[in-house]
């Protein structure tokens, strides 16, 4: 099962639309997940139309409108593995920890909210990714996404990609 993690879209603040190579991405996934920060109904609109199984949540900066349609913590099971997703998870410093203690019946939280990417594993073995933001590279060299599979209840090739300069 093909995996297409994303957040932060910020469209249409930060940039007038998805980036093409995100866009041609979409057809290849299985599950996408958007971590929030969409800012508009139109991104959700076009995921939805788009996307075989769409996992999204809402973010800090997205309205009373995508609230009514999105959860603020999704939960899913993909493959074996227990899946969530969440924007906020405060403060680098201690994040494997509070994430754990917050979610300690799953095996993967994909989160946004920083625009960094963020890929570790916290001691109970709660698998912690960011694909940081595809529009918005704020102090980060490149705007990115992620994508990875599941193949025989293991999260494999977890892929951080870097999108071109618009």
């Amino acid at each position: 099962m093909r995996l297409l993690l994303m957040a932060d879209t910020h469209v249409p603040k930060r940039a007038r639309e998805l980036p093409a190579p995100l866009l041609a991405e979409l057809p290849n996934a299985d599950v996408v997940f958007h971590a929030g920060d969409w800012v508009d109904t139109a991104t959700l609109d076009l995921l939805e139309g788009r996307c075989r199984r769409l996992v999204g949540v809402y973010g800090n900066n997205d309205g009373p409108e995508l609230r009514a349609r999105l959860p603020e913590v999704a939960l899913v099971e993909l493959g074996g593995l227990r899946f969530g997703a969440v924007h906020e998870t405060g403060a680098a410093q201690g994040r494997e920890a509070r994430c754990a203690a917050r979610f300690p019946d799953l095996d993967v939280l994909v989160f946004g909210h920083s625009h960094i990417p963020w890929d570790t594993t916290a001691p109970t073995g709660l698998r912690l990714l960011n694909p940081g933001s595809p529009t918005d590279r704020r102090r980060q060299p490149h705007c990115t996404y992620m994508t990875a599979t599941v193949t025989g209840g293991r999260l494999t090739d977890v892929t951080l990609h870097r999108l071109p300069p618009r």
